[in-house]
């Protein structure tokens, strides 16, 4: 006798097959049988009506922290998550020091949070996905965030490494993977990782390449240089030898308005090539970061004091006011700001939340700028923003691509976050696949199940098949859809009544089980992902 017995349900198994009614059996955690004789189970889901499909992989989640602090995970498990890539866009936890460890939390406090009384009991990557394995909802995979070894390595300086800088920074990107991470992330926007030349990231995927890792870049610029900086890009991964997976891929602002076809055509000419590509995005228009990171690359030279320090200084403003607003930062994209698609996401002036930059400083009677200075210079540069500069014509275009995967790029560390973090997956089956028809039902399963398993080298994940681990969801095809928007960002996604890890309940009926049988899955040394 099964444990769970799923009966009558449309199976949608994650390969891009049309999917089929059969009755699924699971024992151990394991599927059992896919169809075949009706089987027995000491529990019974009847799911007449109901989709059953692998658990949907996130390939670009910011739940470093949020996995720790709140286990549980209801923001990801409600839409059928069951496995999270960390470590993203170049800065995490993991590895740091007690110098470095401070610099990080600040850097990325506007994410994550920075609980007071937290246990920041670990420094390497192998002890924080042991804190993993203490209970999640869900399982997660982590990447060496470039930026953080470079910050080990020589603090924030603006400038090419010594041979010895670079040489720490590669063992440390070899220890990292040694434990278990499964590649190794950029945040080209962002201090001090944005300060590596081309040359340094290929040194360094030479080293992920070496133990068959993704490299998984948010490149240089998503604005006037967007498509040079996928280039870079491409040209990192055939020089080092690396698997590349390229970050929340799209091409944003009105310079790059319909371009999404010549994206494509670069990126299938260097498949062509040689360059074993893949791609994650997220299906809304706005993006979200951190407001500190509009700022030139010169302005966060030496780290976030520095960076407070030219925000108060007359001199140093006027050169930061010109970078935004009229050249162009290459924070800011290489396109110069405009404040009214910048609003307020996080900051701790609450009446500031859900406002514009351009809506504060009319209210105000400052400049944008004044205001965009002195919101920094308040929160520590930890307010947080949506930038509302997407396009859904190369949103639409590039989810069609063969390569392409599921990314929310979830930031669940603010007032107002962007309502990405809790409706990425449904509003994927419910917008783009049922009332769009962008993409058909079992495509798009494949793009957030069996593609993203296979690219990250999981065994025994992403597919409904025998001997495969039950990480699954049951979905209403009719009724799936996201509620969160953004002004109501926390809506609990409807249309998901069963999500599994491990083939233990987390979400039953709709509702959490508080079950936690998720933990860090660690790349070992033939390459797989357990």
């Amino acid at each position: 006798m099964a444990d769970l017995v799923i009966r009558g349900t449309t199976v949608v198994d994650g390969t891009g097959r049309p999917g089929r009614v059969a009755d699924v059996a699971v024992t151990g955690g394991v599927i059992e049988a896919v169809g075949g004789p009706s089987p027995t189970g000491r529990r019974v889901i009847d799911a007449t009506g109901l989709v059953l499909s692998p658990g949907f992989v996130d390939m670009h989640a910011h739940s470093d922290l949020s996995l720790l602090t709140d286990p549980a995970h209801a923001a990801k498990t409600a839409q059928g998550v069951t496995c999270e890539v960390l470590g993203q866009d170049g800065l995490s936890y993991a590895p740091v020091d007690d110098v470095t460890l401070p610099q990080v939390r600040q850097a990325v406090a506007g994410w994550n949070g920075d609980p007071p009384g937290f246990d920041w009991n670990w420094r390497d990557v192998a002890g924080y996905l042991d804190r993993l394995d203490a209970g999640t909802a869900v399982n997660a995979c982590y990447l060496v965030p470039q930026g953080t070894v470079r910050m080990l390595a020589m603090g924030w300086a603006d400038r090419p490494p010594t041979r010895a800088e670079l040489d720490r920074q590669r063992a440390l990107v070899a220890t990292g993977m040694s434990e278990g991470a499964v590649g190794m992330s950029s945040g080209l926007t962002y201090a001090p990782g944005m300060y590596a030349g081309t040359e340094e990231l290929v040194e360094l995927c030479r080293v992920v390449a070496g133990f068959g890792g993704l490299y998984v870049p948010h490149h240089r610029s998503y604005g006037a240089g967007a498509i040079a900086a996928y280039a870079e890009m491409t040209e990192v991964a055939r020089r080092s030898g690396c698997r590349l997976h390229l970050a929340h891929a799209t091409l944003n602002f009105p310079v790059n308005a319909g371009r999404a076809p010549e994206l494509i055509a670069l990126l299938d000419a260097a498949a062509a090539a040689g360059v074993d590509l893949s791609l994650d995005s997220y299906p809304y228009l706005p993006g979200a970061t951190a407001l500190a990171a509009l700022l030139p690359g010169w302005a966060a030279d030496g780290g976030p004091a520095r960076t407070l320090r030219r925000l108060r200084d007359p001199a140093a403003r006027e050169r930061i006011r010109d970078a935004l607003e009229v050249r162009g930062s290459d924070g800011s994209h290489g396109v110069p700001v405009a404040w009214d698609t910048v609003r307020v996401s996080g900051a701790r002036d609450p009446a500031a939340v859900g406002r514009t930059v351009a809506e504060l400083a009319a209210a105000s009677g400052r400049s944008p700028f004044e205001v965009f200075c002195a919101r920094l210079v308040e929160d520590e540069l930890s307010t947080t923003i949506l930038h509302f500069v997407g396009n859904e014509e190369n949103v639409r275009a590039i989810m069609r691509h063969r390569a392409h995967t599921g990314g929310s790029d979830g930031l669940l560390g603010q007032a107002r976050p962007h309502p990405r973090a809790r409706g990425t997956f449904p509003r994927y089956l419910g917008r783009y696949v049922r009332e769009l028809g962008v993409l058909g039902l079992e495509e798009c399963v494949a793009h957030l199940t069996g593609r993203p398993a296979r690219r990250l080298r999981l065994a025994r994940r992403g597919f409904v098949g025998p001997g495969c681990h039950a990480d699954l969801v049951l979905f209403d095809p009719r009724t799936v859809r996201d509620t969160a928007t953004f002004d109501e960002p926390f809506g609990r996604p409807e249309g998901i009544p069963h999500v599994l890890v491990g083939g233990v309940p987390v979400v039953r009926d709709g509702r959490h089980t508080g079950a936690l049988p998720g933990r860090a899955l660690r790349r070992g040394p033939d390459g797989a992902v357990r």
